[in-house]
């Protein structure tokens, strides 16, 4: 199985759609930063791309699996309060194991997820990945900017990487 297939698998199971249609309702009319599929394309895409620079050890399909998925529980969040990396992990176990991820695979993914909102500056994968997620939004562009809850020096007030 080559390519992009299994995380093509993802995109396309019918719990990650449900899962979308949800947090997309949640987020409709949401002032600040929307979860959408183009935030968790970037999130995979910053995250391989400092992972090829800094010589960080990474699989593009454990990437992407994670991009897709690591928002994935934010709509519990906004039902009853799950934190949305906790909620991620336990929403994608059963997605990666019925879209062919092994155990070993999914434990890799599993784990980017359940910390993609723990600060890190480690050159791993788990710390590029959460580096990712913070970069991939453009606060430069943001009409909401100057209300957003993020404290300045977390905010991307230019073009960066």
């Amino acid at each position: 199985m080559g390519g992009m297939e299994r995380v093509n698998r993802i995109w396309n199971h019918p719990a990650y759609q449900e899962a979308l249609e949800k947090l997309t309702a949640y987020e409709a009319e949401r002032e600040f930063c929307r979860h959408t599929p183009e935030h968790f394309l970037s999130v995979a895409r910053l995250t391989y791309l400092l992972a090829l620079e800094q010589g960080v050890e990474a699989n593009k399909e454990i990437i992407y699996a994670a991009g897709l998925l690591h928002d994935m529980g934010r709509y519990l969040q906004y039902e009853n309060g799950t934190p949305h990396d906790e909620a991620g992990v336990m929403l994608a176990g059963p997605i990666l194991q019925d879209c062919g991820f092994s155990e070993g695979e999914s434990a890799e993914v599993l784990k980017l997820i359940g910390s993609h909102r723990t600060q890190s500056d480690a050159r791993d994968l788990p710390g590029l990945f959460y580096r990712a997620d913070k970069l991939s939004r453009s606060c430069f562009l943001c009409p909401s900017q100057a209300d957003c809850n993020w404290p300045e020096e977390k905010k991307n007030l230019e073009i960066r990487l």
